[in-house]
Order: C-alpha cells, then sequence, then structure tokens
C-alpha cells in the first residue's frame, strides 16, 4: 500500500519517527494509503531548508520565477485527469467536479500568481519643498507557513503557495492530513519541474504535531492558514505575540437571499449548486436559504424537486452529483446536526439520512442533500456551520427582517442575493456583514479581487495583489538631496 513521503529540501524523505497514519477513501471507508506522522524534527527539517533557499530565492528574477512555475502549470494540466481521479478518491467529491473546479482552479492559481509577481510595483513620493524622495521597496518575507484544509485539496492549497512563492518566500506547507494525496503529488511535480530545492517544503502530519510546530516556530515569519475558526484562534494566540503577519480564512454560515423579482430559473438552478456542490464541504455554500413570502411555495416545491433528482453515490461515476462525506469523524458531526434540527423543532422535507449505495461504496460515509423547513433564525442549526449537504429554508417579508437574519450569526464570509431591483442590490451589499457578496450569481470568482470575511470568519484578505503584499514587507527609504 502507497507511503506518501514529505517534500523536504527537494526530495521525497519518510517521516524521522518511521510512523504514519491511515489515509481512508470515504466512499468505501477503508484505508487506501498511508499518511506520515510527523513532528517537530521534520518541520525542523524544513524551516532549515526553506532558510537555506531562501537568499537565493528572494533574489531571483521574477521573469526566472515566472519561467519555472509555468513548467509546474504545463504539469499540472498534463496531469489533469489523474489529480482529478486522485482528488476524488482522497476526498470524496465527484471526479467531474475535481476535473472542472479543482484541478483547473490549481493550474489558476499558478499562472496567476506567477504573472502577477511581475507586475507588483513599488511606489515613490517626490517630496516638494523638503528636498527629499522617498521610494518604498516591497521585500519578501523570509519563511512562511502554509496550512490548508481537506475540503478543496489542491485548490486552497496551491491558493496560498503560489503567491508566496511567487512573492520570493520560501514555503514550510502542511496540507491536511484527511487529505494529503494530491499535495503529494504535486511535490512530485516541483521536483519535475526544477523548482529549486528548498523553495516548497511540505510536511505531512496532524494539527497538534505539524501545524503548531510550524506556527510556533520562531524563522516562520507569516502563517496563511484555512481552516474552522477554533483552530484559527488557536493559531492566533500563539502568533499573535510572536508578531507574525496572519491570514486567517475561517468558518462560515453564509446567506442566500432570494427576492421575488429575480431571475427565477437562473436562481433555482444556482441554489442548487450552491446549497449541495461538494456534499456542501463549501465554506461559501449558502446555507441559511431566506427566501420572499411571495414565492416562498413555489420555490420550496421546485427546489424540493430539484433536489431529489439529484444523484448521490460512487464519485467516480460521471453520474454521480453528490458524493461521500470526507471521513466517519464528519460524516457523525453532520448527522448529529440533523439530529439537534428535528429536536429544535425543524421539518426534514427530504434527506437527513445515509442512503445506500449499491455496490464497492456500500460501507461509504453518504448523507443525501437535507432540507430543513420551520426553525427560527436563532437557533443553534441556524447560528452554527454544519459544513455538509444541509440547508435551513425560511421565508421573509421585508429587506430589514431578512438583513436582521442573515448578520445574526457569529460568521461573515460570503452572502448571495438575488434581485433585479439594481438599488435593492446595493442597498444589501453595503449593509450586509460579509467579506463578498454575490448578486445574482454565485462562487464567481475574478482572481484579482481580495477573498476573506469579516467578524469570525477571518483575518485579512487573500487574492489578487493582497496575497503578494501579504507575502512582502514594506520598507519605507527616504532620501534627501
Amino acid at each position: 500500500m502507497l507511503k506518501i513521503e514529505n517534500y523536504i529540501a527537494g526530495s521525497l524523505v519518510a517521516p524521522i519517527s518511521g510512523e504514519y497514519l491511515d489515509n481512508f477513501d470515504p466512499s468505501i471507508g477503508e484505508v487506501y494509503s498511508y499518511i506520515p506522522d510527523s513532528d517537530e524534527r521534520d518541520v525542523q527539517l524544513a524551516v532549515d531548508a526553506a532558510n537555506a533557499a531562501f537568499p537565493a530565492w528572494s533574489n531571483t528574477a521574477t521573469e526566472e520565477r515566472f519561467t519555472i512555475l509555468m513548467r509546474l502549470v504545463a504539469l499540472i494540466e498534463r496531469n489533469l485527469e489523474s489529480l482529478a481521479l486522485a482528488e476524488s478518491i482522497d476526498q470524496g467529491k465527484p471526479v467531474s467536479l475535481a476535473r472542472t473546479v479543482d484541478i483547473p482552479r490549481a493550474v489558476s492559481n499558478f499562472r496567476f500568481y506567477a504573472t502577477a509577481a511581475m507586475h507588483l510595483a513599488n511606489e515613490s513620493h517626490d517630496s516638494v519643498g523638503q528636498s527629499a524622495f522617498n521610494y518604498t521597496l516591497r521585500q519578501p518575507v523570509g519563511v512562511v507557513g502554509c496550512i490548508s484544509p481537506w475540503n478543496l485539496p489542491l485548490y486552497l492549497f496551491t491558493w496560498k503557495i503560489a503567491p508566496a512563492i511567487a512573492a520570493g518566500c520560501t514555503v514550510v506547507a502542511k496540507p491536511s492530513e484527511v487529505t494529503p494525496m494530491t499535495a503529494y503529488l504535486l511535490s512530485k511535480l516541483c521536483i519535475e519541474a526544477g523548482l529549486p530545492a528548498g523553495v516548497l517544503n511540505i510536511v505531512h502530519g496532524t494539527g497538534p504535531r505539524v501545524g503548531s510546530a510550524i506556527v510556533e516556530h520562531k524563522d516562520v515569519k507569516a502563517i496563511s492558514f484555512t481552516g474552522g475558526t477554533a483552530t484559527g484562534e488557536a493559531i492566533a494566540r500563539t502568533a499573535a505575540p510572536m508578531f507574525k503577519k496572519l491570514s486567517l480564512e475561517l468558518g462560515g454560515k453564509n446567506p442566500n437571499i432570494i427576492f421575488a423579482d429575480c431571475n427565477y430559473e437562473e436562481m433555482l438552478a444556482t441554489t442548487v449548486r450552491s446549497s449541495f456542490s461538494n456534499q456542501g464541504e463549501i465554506c461559501l455554500c449558502g446555507s441559511r436559504i431566506f427566501i420572499e413570502r411571495p414565492i416562498y411555495e413555489k420555490f420550496r416545491r421546485d427546489f424540493l424537486d430539484r433536489v431529489n433528482a439529484l444523484q448521490v453515490g460512487d464519485p467516480l461515476l460521471p453520474e454521480t452529483n453528490v458524493g461521500a462525506i470526507v471521513s466517519k469523524q464528519h460524516f457523525d458531526k453532520i448527522m448529529s446536526y440533523i439530529g439537534l434540527a428535528h429536536d429544535e423543532g425543524g421539518t426534514i422535507l427530504t434527506g437527513g439520512s445515509s442512503p445506500t449505495v449499491d455496490g464497492r461504496c456500500e460501507n461509504g460515509w453518504f448523507i443525501s442533500p437535507t432540507i430543513i423547513e420551520g426553525l427560527p433564525y436563532d437557533c443553534r442549526t441556524n447560528q452554527e456551520e454544519i459544513f455538509g449537504p444541509v440547508v435551513t429554508i425560511m421565508p421573509f417579508d421585508s429587506e430589514d427582517e431578512v438583513l436582521g437574519f442573515a448578520n445574526s450569526v457569529r460568521y461573515g464570509l460570503s452572502a448571495t442575493v438575488w434581485t433585479e431591483n439594481l438599488s435593492r442590490a446595493h442597498r444589501l451589499a453595503a449593509r450586509l456583514e460579509s467579506g463578498i457578496v454575490w448578486i445574482n450569481c454565485w462562487l464567481q470568482r475574478d482572481l484579482r479581487t481580495p477573498f476573506g470575511g469579516v467578524k469570525d470568519s477571518g483575518v485579512g484578505r487573500e487574492g489578487g495583489f493582497e496575497a503578494l503584499k501579504f507575502f512582502t514587507e514594506e520598507k519605507n527609504v527616504c532620501i534627501k538631496f
């Protein structure tokens, strides 16, 4: 059975401990590979390698960095099918989703930042009347730590490491121990692309052993983390007193607000997708659906019909819409929230159970898309992040009422608004407590734009030049003449 290896100083190496963790295929509920159970010793090797590589890499011309990263882009594109298959097996998502979304986005991440780094400009100021001239240097911060989640493994892993490497930093990265496979395959492609040794180091293992060691290390100057809010709080408690730069993209409990004047068919199709894509395991999914009362009954009926038509099953089959839940632990968490919703007085309109999937997936972890009605906006089911194929629906009567519902949670990552009223769209966009607002669309991303949340959904922004700036320090130089 395959044993995944760490990628340190340009080579694939076993963990110092010699110990490994089980890696499960969630669609069959069985171990199919092993993950290094690394610890602080492996992190130290990776930091040493990153420190050794930093002087040369930070002084490498941006055009040369571009050339290397574009070789990596070509290799990911060449291996798109095998990477998509690996992502599907490792995470449980339909292979069709990995093929059309996850792996192409990893390509886009590297391509975008390889190019963007060549256009990052410094500022200058002619201090008229003071006989002085000021200019700003923007220099890579040094060794940085990048910690990514399990829901969009290669997509979000590359979202962090691409701008860090393009900016001239060297990286110690930890992919999720739940979904390590594509990060391991990427390390092989980095070797083939000729990425200099130590520029990127990938250490596999658990958060308490590897993630904490990266965050606590004195030579790691910045931390970029995507994951749960509780883990983000723990990282902040450690990193803040060390004055590390922090970018934290955390949880979400996103509202989907539907007005009666919306483009109904487009809204309906997109709402099915924004509710249940990737088994609802996307931090941007609209898990609280608010529908203006005049169309509530029509929406309820049509939404149920569309959702009941979704195919839950083997992620490797082309007709599958909803795949497996990533782990047994997460499966149990989602099912516990469905039970909570029932206890809180909710009515389960569809789903709420684990369907039987015949064939090779009969022991996999599957949950049918679940729609719950009749819950108050402030109950736990409507306030806490579930991160699965579970949505609630409820009617509203006015803008002020639905804004109160939408903004009532501790999170503020994304929101979606469906209306053909331009004035209303602008009003709500301004008043929603959210880092990103989609009007008449969902998950439509321009990589030039900043991305991140407010409130307990995070600190800082990723995307565009925001990410490149995060991985650099500004230095003002003043010359008197």
